[in-house]
């Protein structure tokens, strides 16, 4: 009986540890955020045990049955599609079920795409907040008003349609100035790290669209 939270590779395949596949391989099942996207993953390193879909649009609904299966002594993985469970991901509800049931729950240490974009930016590491993804409407100024403030480095997630319009709006609250970094397709192929003044990088995403996963790493207020 054990929930383990195994991280996925956020691009490259071969960043999984070796103790995450033997555990995929052992395990009784599989929750996995698309079966689509972790099929390939898991062909990858020839890992075939039964998968069930585990997504936010469903996780209140299944969240009962997995926590009996789990009472009933099976083991279960969780992965999603790119990095650490519970890290804007699901898996929030299910480790909370599990510890109000004593089911053992091991997270094992893996890929998450803001660690490589803190580290690789070139600002402070020492202290920093992880906001994940502003909101779209609603406490979205409020949030960004705040964070103004913030003294420590700041890292948030962003979508690559939403990119331009974010770091205009970040200009606007934070200064043109305040120093960034725009991590892209971390660890993939066309991986790039692009720093500057947010203004500078709003101008940059406006006259070239980018694509894929985005990780956005500020400078903190002086």
């Amino acid at each position: 009986m054990r929930l383990y939270l195994v991280p996925s590779p956020i691009g490259n395949l071969g960043d999984i540890t070796y103790r995450a596949v033997e555990v995929l391989k052992q395990a009784d099942g599989i929750l996995c955020e698309d079966t689509r996207t972790s099929g390939v993953l898991l062909r990858h390193y020839a890992i075939q045990r039964p998968l069930t879909p585990y997504h936010q649009h469903n996780e209140h609904k299944i969240l009962p049955h997995i926590i009996s299966q789990l009472q009933e002594g099976k083991t279960y993985a969780l992965i999603t599609d790119a990095g650490t469970p519970g890290i804007s991901d699901p898996g929030f509800l299910l480790v909370r079920e599990c510890v109000r049931n004593n089911i053992p729950v091991e997270c094992l240490p893996g890929a998450t795409a803001f660690v490589p974009a803190l580290v690789q930016s070139g600002i402070p590491a020492n202290r920093f907040v992880f906001e994940g993804f502003l909101p779209l409407k609603k406490g979205r100024q409020t949030m960004m008003k705040l964070l103004a403030e913030e003294e420590r480095t700041i890292i948030l997630y962003e979508s690559p349609h939403r990119l331009e319009k974010t770091l205009t709006e970040l200009a606007v609250y934070f200064g043109p100035e305040r120093q960034a970094a725009v991590c892209r397709e971390l660890t993939k192929m066309f991986e790039e790290t692009r720093k500057g003044g947010l203004q500078e990088l709003a101008a940059y995403y406006t006259s070239h669209p980018p694509k894929g996963e985005i990780v956005i790493v500020l400078a903190g207020k002086e």
